[in-house]
């Protein structure tokens, strides 16, 4: 302590689990001042992951397929995961393979750029797949 007191510095202790305990003399506020700005810089360099939601009909016209899948892409590149969904109404719920079709159809189509993280799967009134971006 006297050591740290004539460098006009702080006693920092380093690793107290250890036998003996480990200090060191330094500037703690410095030391500090450091780590945060380390911190801040790894918060600004990290990607957030985004659910970005396509909703797709049983009875979808090519066109708006097409608009649609373009979005998929779109949202994939960016990095972003995907729901697709496919809203059955009235009597359509009969017919959920159509559904089904139409997201294996997706998932077919961008096999290349993302995997299929779950399955078309029927949920109440809606059929849902989770799509996400492959790692490069």
């Amino acid at each position: 302590m006297q050591m740290a007191i004539d460098a006009n510095l702080d006693l920092v202790n380093v690793a107290p689990q250890a036998k003996p305990p480990v200090c060191r003399i330094m500037d703690y506020g410095k030391f500090r001042y450091e780590q945060q700005k380390k911190e801040k810089e790894a918060r600004k360099n990290q990607k957030i992951v985004d659910l970005k939601e396509v909703w797709f009909r049983a009875n979808i016209e090519e066109n708006d397929y097409q608009t649609k899948y373009r979005n998929v892409v779109k949202f994939l590149n960016e990095g972003d995961k995907v729901k697709c969904s496919v809203r059955f109404r009235g009597r359509e719920i009969t017919h959920a393979k159509l559904g089904q079709k139409i997201l294996e159809r997706v998932a077919n189509e961008v096999a290349e750029i993302c995997i299929v993280e779950r399955m078309p799967k029927l949920e109440g009134r809606s059929m849902i797949m989770i799509l996400a971006p492959k790692a490069h």
